[in-house]
């Protein structure tokens, strides 16, 4: 079976075009042998004569002696007009030759900058798997690389043919794997759903995850302050990469136990992933220590257990990356340095404005800071939103892909919190939302929500965090098919639809605000708030 880039692409449901995409995934899969690697969703951009240029590979074939084979898919139908193949979007027809062109016209000035001319080979195929063409001689595009229904069977033979496995390796072989991932920036974003295993691949031009790790200097103290959106998380994923890859030891801590289970189901294997208490619970294991979770100070003796434990080399790591530091205390910060290896790197990830705690600012004295304030995640709508609550200006760039979402709000009266959300979920499943698009966010704690004790709330089954705790420490959910959180424990997370619900406050301040912040951020394509009455006109009178 062939190596697919990234993987987790066969874990999320997809429709329309996306799934006759994974389809072909799983076709190439299965048929390649595992001396091929196939990338899926490249992007990268051009620039010529001042505009920018945007080609779309659907796949990427790498062979083993390193010869590329670019795969555009056009699925559905298409048009054979005397100018060429044409595919119509939204209306209008474009001709499928000059999108190949370009896509192919873009890798090759990549490819040269990057391997120099005549250094590598670089083909080109197009698969129409629903279409058959009757005209390949007019089509505009080479008639041999044309995969149509007729032939559609044949993909995988043909694609071995064109990528013969019997050729002397080129000069590209041993960093054409590392450009693809790299220099195409290949970065998964977190943006899934809480405990369910999803990945996709973005790229964020000019982002965080590049930049900031081609940063040198000694030792290694790096804090990174990023606003929600910035591409921290995704920046932590990538570092775990380059030390994994490297045969190093990697240690990525949060605040969230949430947060922590996601990571660790998406970053690579061999980098460890836990919160801090986590950590505390090793250490205090390490110690021989008994831990009983119902004991009321159980936190407080294993956060001591850190401070008593003194970890060998082999324990040590050689990258620790603190993400969500904005909830971290003062004191946790020797603890954890002590678990780095001489010229050990340090990462320092945090989102000032989503300290829900107030707690105060870590002090990391001599530590190299830089500032990313650009939101790529969030539709425009939600960050004009913030930044009209604020109250003053906000650095905040709006840098989502999404402009238009129109965020939409809801008030309710006394005892009506849950009709109103329930009317928020079908707003939200009228749009389009699956269940498993939706996180439904309470503004309040556990203990103050009406949310975190239903099974059920209308049609909609709820899956939710019980607030019990196994003998092993482990979160109890309950099952269900739209998750049920607090903004507290959902932070470091997102959702293409997010329902902000039970939004209730006798006066706006800085806490108010912060949670407001936290739950709106986390909506990637469209957003809800549920309020009440005195909510609604408090906010209305800041906005104005």
């Amino acid at each position: 079976m062939a190596q697919v880039f990234p993987g987790g692409w066969n874990d999320r449901l997809v429709s329309g075009a996306a799934k006759r995409e994974i389809e072909t995934l799983g076709v190439l899969q299965r048929g390649l042998p595992d001396s091929y690697s196939v990338y899926h969703g490249v992007h990268w951009t051009q620039l010529n004569k001042g505009f920018s240029i945007f080609g779309e590979a659907d796949f990427v074939i790498v062979s083993p002696a390193g010869r590329v084979l670019v795969i555009e898919q056009k699925s559905g139908a298409l048009e054979e007009t005397p100018d060429g193949l044409t595919k119509l979007y939204a209306g209008k027809s474009k001709s499928v030759s000059s999108q190949i062109a370009r896509t192919i016209g873009g890798m090759h000035g990549r490819f040269k900058d990057a391997f120099g001319a005549q250094k590598y080979k670089l083909e080109e195929m197009l698969y129409c798997p629903d279409y058959r063409v009757k005209f390949p001689a007019i089509s505009g595009v080479n008639p041999e690389r044309i995969v149509d229904a007729a032939r559609k069977d044949k993909l995988v033979s043909i694609v071995e043919a064109i990528l013969p496995t019997d050729e002397p390796p080129l000069p590209c072989r041993g960093r054409i794997h590392a450009f693809l991932a790299d220099e195409l920036s290949l970065t998964p974003d977190v943006r899934a759903m809480i405990g369910e295993v999803t990945r996709f691949v973005t790229r964020v031009s000019g982002g965080l995850a590049t930049w900031a790790r081609s940063i040198e200097f000694e030792p290694f103290r790096l804090r990174v302050i990023g606003t929600a959106g910035s591409g921290k998380t995704q920046l932590a994923i990538r570092v775990l990469d380059d030390v994994v890859n490297g045969g190093r030891r990697a240690l990525y801590l949060c605040f969230n136990r949430p947060l922590a289970d996601h990571l660790r189901s998406i970053v690579p294997a061999g980098a460890t992933v836990l919160t801090y208490h986590q950590l505390c619970q090793h250490a205090a294991a390490r110690l021989g220590h008994a831990i009983d979770f119902a004991d009321d100070h159980v936190f407080a003796s294993l956060e001591r257990a850190l401070r008593d434990w003194q970890p060998d080399d082999a324990e040590r790591f050689d990258t620790v990356i603190v993400d969500e530091g904005q909830d971290f205390r003062q004191e946790w910060v020797v603890p954890i340095e002590r678990l780095l290896r001489k010229n050990g790197r340090f990462w320092w990830l945090e989102d000032p404005m989503q300290n829900l705690y107030l707690r105060k600012s870590v002090e990391l004295p001599r530590w190299v800071e830089v500032r990313a304030m650009a939101n790529h995640r969030s539709p425009h709508d939600v960050v004009r939103f913030i930044g009209m609550l604020s109250g003053a200006p906000m650095a905040i760039e709006a840098a989502g892909p999404f402009t238009e979402s129109d965020v939409s709000l809801t008030t309710y009266t006394d005892g009506g919190a849950m009709q109103a959300t329930r009317d928020a979920l079908d707003q939200a499943a009228a749009a389009g939302f699956s269940a498993s698009d939706i996180a439904l966010l309470t503004f309040h704690g556990r203990d103050k929500s009406l949310l975190p004790v239903l099974d059920r709330l209308g049609r909609y089954a709820l899956r939710g965090f019980t607030g019990a705790y196994d003998e092993h420490g482990a979160p109890v959910y309950r099952d269900g098919d739209i998750t049920v959180e607090t903004v507290y424990r959902f932070k470091g997370q997102s959702a293409p639809c997010v329902v902000l619900t039970e939004v209730d406050f006798e006066q706006f301040d800085d806490a108010t605000f912060r949670r407001l912040f936290v739950g709106a951020t986390r909506a990637t394509m469209k957003l809800f708030i549920v309020m009440s009455e005195r909510a609604a006109a408090s906010l209305l009178e800041r906005m104005r």
